[in-house]
């Protein structure tokens, strides 16, 4: 992914970026059943919407086929982080503890994910103390 970018994806932009991420590059018919193909989101809204996309830098046409495929210019790790550091400066005043006790207590959390928080949390303290 060559271009990286600051913009901010609207939340309809992250939604088929995060499909792009998925799958790979896509036609626009392959995006919009991944999103459901929903009826009250029209194929032609989900074409428009990749259209702006391709204009912001955030998305790549390849027109060499008939039908058009699209790539994401934008990293999705370097993307949701610009997004989180956004929410943590705006929502909980630049407080990361906040955010993660405020997602700990909103919902339920597998076992499974416990498990990766408590590894992430160990491979952070690491890097913190030295390694020790």
């Amino acid at each position: 992914m060559a271009k990286q970018t600051k913009l901010k994806p609207t939340e309809s932009e992250l939604a088929i970026l995060r499909v792009l991420w998925d799958h790979g590059p896509c036609t626009v018919r392959l995006v919009h059943e991944a999103l459901g193909g929903d009826q009250r989101v029209g194929y032609t809204t989900t074409l428009k919407l990749m259209q702006i996309m391709v204009d912001k830098g955030l998305v790549v046409r390849d027109e060499s086929r008939r039908s058009h495929i699209y790539s994401p210019t934008v990293d999705e790790g370097q993307t949701l982080g610009q997004i989180v550091t956004d929410l943590v400066s705006r929502a909980f005043g630049g407080s990361a503890r906040k955010l993660i006790l405020q997602a700990l207590s909103s919902g339920d959390i597998s076992p499974e994910e416990i498990r990766k928080i408590r590894k992430l949390l160990g491979e952070q303290g690491g890097k913190k103390h030295g390694g020790d």
